[in-house]
């Protein structure tokens, strides 16, 4: 075809060609550069299939890789051979070029300069968009095992009546499709429109007809086609319904049919679908009529058709029928939509009980047993006191305990009793010296388990250790101590070659070790390596000596990350605990199966559903989510991670769990069954946080059953905000063993407390049964108090401590000498229809850098009291024996006896030796004398307890120099003398 356009004229210009050195040169490091693209792409990729292998998770790895591999292909060649069969059909039908107008003499050039590389530009282009289509298509790994693998629930939707398994895994599949075919017929539709016009098919300014029959009938056909697709949408809508989310103001993130969805947006999208399917038919009628009047007239009404009868009609039923009488209307698709969600999120056997707020015994001294019948109530807090087992227990600097220790049951003399347990892990940060070697090779583990009883403190107020030191020992036997795996082991250590590790210190000096397990990656081969070298950026590892036979890199190594890695179909419980199991420390994490596809069953987020105080602060407690929004979720699998080996194990948990059962229907032999699980691991398993406070959220909303009082919102609860810090984030909720009304004995439990929505009161009471193994594991109860009440919500109980005068003075006491006051955990006990709130407080004093149990806060019945010890707040709140008591008025008719006086002089020697006692606390806290200090404040509990008995004597007739019994101190002259019964007592 000839130049028509004129080139630039003038002289030309010759560029001389490199020299054929610099041309080898050139080509020799192109080459170079693209064998280190492709190595470093195959370090990635090698290493994770070592790791995997050394998992002996080998099958996640391969399922996965080729999973995304066929979509990869498949898509990829689809679209690739969509758009380029398009392209070449419209070059092919492209008119012979006669007369040439000025629009098509300056398209000439571009066909001219592209005519030498049509083919060329052909398989770039349609490479381009295979590449990028198959990308995105591999990315839907999950979505295609789960449709291809999918497990009916054996429940049907009340709408459709279809299974529920074609909402979870049959619709998101079918949606995919269906965004990838209009994807591929747009660009279609594009390329052809563009090479119709480059080649003379469609004309913009040219005389005469502005396209060719044949540029016609191939747009036509595309476009009808993209009609078609349309069509498929609005069918597939109309089940969308039945998942959709929309807002009301019910509740948030509604999801489901309503009135207007039923009657309106229903028959709207059947109406629409019959529209596009003309529309499309008329579309493809053009191969015939060569004119597209007929289907634009189509496409103009379908387009009006979606306003006005997709878009206007619905909002007139709504503005119509539903609003004015909302509640009769909407009413039978809330029962719907309760139904669903209580189903799909593992609550609807919740036995809510009315409970009445206020105790039901007069007499409160014969409540003072049933308390230590009801809780074994834990006064140590796990979230405080890690910089205590830090302080005491850490014995070396490069050893840590987390942030938030954890509670777990172990058996003493035969009784299961809650205990606080926490790891002693490595602390790259605390070695005396940083360099690669040690980071690496010298410093790789923890040692031993330290681990404390929950319901006692000794008399400093430090935790009663069941475990301790370094070798640990203790309670919990003999047991492999070396922790390789644990939640601060973030970096990768080599280990079982020639460098030694340090494996601990003692008296006698630095102890050493090789690893003996399996674990980890063989750094033998020279591949291996290389692999890593480039994996991790560290060159050293392909060169260093300190890399021999037997070496193994270990990495991957957090619990979390491990399980994660292993089933990355499962979304994480962000809290793994550790548990001393058959002679191995085990860390025990909770998975969940989860979908977003539960027709009727309202969604939640859960990050922002399982945070609260703790995760606001700790990161490493964050749920780890595969999706975030969900509308159903199971706990199906426990998990343990060896902290020695690293060896996990996935346990099916949930046996009914249709999603579980797709997964492992996808990756078998990755979940062993349940029946595997040991009698040792089973005591120690525990029902989850995370998936109690996506519970309990849900629970504020659909505790009710009747779908008016659910309208009305008049039995709306919250979760209330930690009343122990001030950044507004929700309560954690606290496990403890304790009774409920209805139940025998105490049982593990994990607990939790309602407000009324927008009030501080307290609303109900909230327990799940947490121990595993047991019948009634994850049974939910609630108390619900009446409405007509003012039971104090923990907001009230810990402004009622902060503001009573003589509980406001001893804090401000405790505050002196630059200490700090830290409130624990406020726990929560039903007892005899009431509740009894319980909260340790811990000093933090002068120097010291942890925290100290010096007081316990009581509260119940309005009766408060802050004592030294739980027994002794008890024993003052309910008026036990011991406790200080109103003694009754004179049998013979005397007056009433009067209140002790401050000038009784043995009670101001009493008075006077406390005091003494506080200032010599205090001067020691200052010089940071611990012993001085506990030995102080024995002295001071021991003067105000005389003081105390004293006051009693004196009320009780005997003053201070009474019969002498009880007290040995000398009376002074002119004190008076006892009166006999019955006659008055002189002032």
């Amino acid at each position: 075809m000839p130049d028509r356009g004129g080139g630039p004229t003038g002289p030309r210009i010759r560029v001389g060609r490199p020299s054929r050195r610099v041309r080898t040169l050139l080509m020799t490091l192109g080459v170079l550069a693209v064998l280190l693209m492709a190595f470093t792409m195959f370090a990635g990729f090698w290493a994770d299939w070592l790791w995997y292998r050394s998992v002996d998770y080998s099958s996640v790895f391969t399922t996965t890789l080729w999973t995304k591999i066929g979509l990869f292909f498949v898509f990829g060649l689809l679209m690739a051979v969509a758009v380029g069969l398009n392209i070449w059909l419209a070059h092919r039908l492209r008119p012979p070029l006669s007369a040439m107008s000025a629009e098509q003499q300056n398209l000439d050039r571009y066909r001219m300069g592209i005519a030498p590389y049509k083919t060329w530009l052909l398989l770039g282009i349609t490479a381009l968009v295979g590449l990028i289509a198959g990308a995105s298509a591999s990315s839907q790994w999950r979505t295609w095992l789960m449709w291809v693998n999918g497990v009916p629930f054996g429940e049907k939707d009340p709408q459709f009546r279809l299974d529920v398994s074609f909402y979870a895994f049959d619709l998101p599949w079918y949606r995919f499709l269906l965004g990838f075919g209009f994807a591929a017929v747009i660009l279609s539709v594009i390329a052809a429109a563009l090479t119709h016009y480059l080649y003379g098919g469609l004309r913009v300014t040219s005389p005469g007809a502005r396209a060719t029959a044949a540029a016609t009938g191939h747009l036509s056909v595309l476009i009808g086609v993209f009609v078609a697709l349309k069509a498929v949408a609005y069918w597939l809508d109309r089940y969308g319904l039945a998942v959709k989310s929309s807002d009301f103001k019910a509740t948030d993130n509604w999801t489901g049919l309503r009135y207007v969805d039923a009657n309106a947006y229903l028959p709207a999208k059947t109406i629409l679908f019959c529209i596009a399917v003309i529309c499309a038919l008329l579309f493809f009628a053009t191969l015939w009529r060569r004119t597209w009047q007929l289907p634009v007239i189509g496409l103009g009404l379908m387009v009006l058709s979606a306003v006005l009868i997709g878009g206007l009609y619905p909002a007139i039923v709504q503005k119509f029928q539903v609003q004015p009488n909302e509640q009769a209307k909407e009413a039978p698709y809330v029962e719907k939509n309760l139904k669903a969600t209580r189903d799909a999120y593992g609550i609807d056997g919740t036995k809510v009980t009315d409970y009445p707020g206020t105790s039901q015994t007069a007499d409160k001294t014969r409540l003072r047993d049933d308390v230590d019948a009801t809780a074994s109530i834990r006064i140590l807090d796990p979230n405080i006191v890690s910089p205590t087992f830090q302080q005491l227990q850490q014995i070396r600097n490069y050893y840590a305990f987390p942030t938030n220790l954890d509670v777990d049951r172990y058996s003493k003399n035969g009784e299961d009793q809650d205990t606080v347990i926490g790891l002693r892990e490595l602390n790259l940060n605390g070695i005396p010296k940083n360099n690669w070697i040690n980071d690496h090779f010298r410093y790789t583990h923890g040692y031993g388990v330290v681990a404390a009883e929950g319901t006692t403190a000794d008399s400093e107020g430090r935790p009663k250790f069941i475990e301790s030191d370094l070798p640990s020992k203790g309670d919990l036997g003999t047991y492999e101590q070396r922790i390789y795996y644990g939640e601060k082991t973030t970096s990768y250590s080599i280990v079982g070659g020639p460098q030694k590790e340090i494996d601990y210190s003692d008296d006698s000096g630095e102890k050493t070790y090789s690893y003996k397990g399996d674990s980890g990656v063989n750094l033998s081969s020279p591949v291996n390596r290389a692999a890593y070298a480039v994996a991790f950026s560290e060159p050293q590892i392909l060169y260093s000596g300190a890399i021999g036979e037997g070496s193994r890199i270990l990495y991957n190594r957090t619990p979390k990350e491990r399980v994660e890695a292993i089933a990355p179909w499962l979304t994480i419980d962000g809290d793994a605990y550790p548990a001393v199991v058959d002679g191995r420390i085990q860390w025990i994490v909770d998975a969940y199966t989860t979908t977003n596809g539960y027709p009727y069953s309202s969604r939640t987020t859960l990050g922002d559903t399982t945070a609260d105080s703790l995760t606001a602060t700790n990161d490493n407690r964050a749920v780890v989510a595969q999706q975030n929004q969900v509308n159903y979720i199971r706990n199906s699998v426990k998990a343990t991670v060896d902290a020695y080996s690293g060896e996990v194990k996935l346990y099916e948990w949930d046996t009914k769990d249709p999603v579980l059962k797709t997964w492992m229907k996808a990756f078998p032999g990755t979940v062993e069954p349940k029946a595997d699980i040991s009698d040792a691991l089973m005591a120690h398993l525990r029902y989850p946080q995370d998936l109690f406070k996506v519970q309990r959220e849900l629970l504020t909303r659909y505790h009710v059953k009747d779908a008016q009082t659910f309208l009305s919102g008049s039995e709306v609860w919250q979760v209330p905000d930690d009343p122990t810090n001030k950044a507004g984030n929700a309560v954690p909720p606290y496990y403890l063993s304790m009774r409920m009304p209805d139940q025998k004995s105490q049982v593990f439990s994990l607990t939790t407390t309602f407000t009324p929505n927008g009030r501080d009161n307290l609303s109900a009471f909230m327990a799940v049964d947490a121990e595993a193994g047991t019948s009634g594991y994850g049974a939910i109860r609630i108390l619900k108090l009446p409405t007509s009440t003012t039971a104090a919500g923990p907001k009230q109980v810990q402004s009622q401590f902060n503001s009573e005068q003589d509980i406001a003075e001893t804090i401000r006491l405790l505050r002196g000498g630059d200490s700090d006051v830290e409130y624990g955990n406020l726990l929560a006990v039903p007892l005899d229809g009431g509740l009894l709130y319980v909260e340790p407080v811990y000093v933090r004093g002068g120097g010291l850098k942890y925290p100290l149990l010096r007081k316990v806060l009581v509260t119940y019945g309005g009766n408060t009291a802050f004592e030294d010890t739980l027994e002794e707040a008890l024993d003052k709140v309910f008026g036990a024996a011991g406790a200080p008591t109103q003694p009754p008025p004179d049998e013979g008719g005397g007056e009433t006896p009067p209140p002790p006086r401050s000038d009784n002089p043995t009670v101001q020697e009493a008075l006077d030796d406390a005091q003494k006692a506080f200032e010599t606390g205090q001067e020691a806290l200052k010089r940071g004398d611990w012993e001085a200090y506990g030995r102080a404040q024995k002295d001071l509990e021991d003067a105000l307890k005389r003081a105390e008995d004293a006051q009693s004597r004196a009320a009780r007739g005997g003053g201070a120099a009474g019969d002498g019994k009880g007290d040995s101190s000398p009376k002074p002259s002119g004190s008076p003398s006892p009166k006999p019964s019955g006659s008055p007592q002189n002032s």
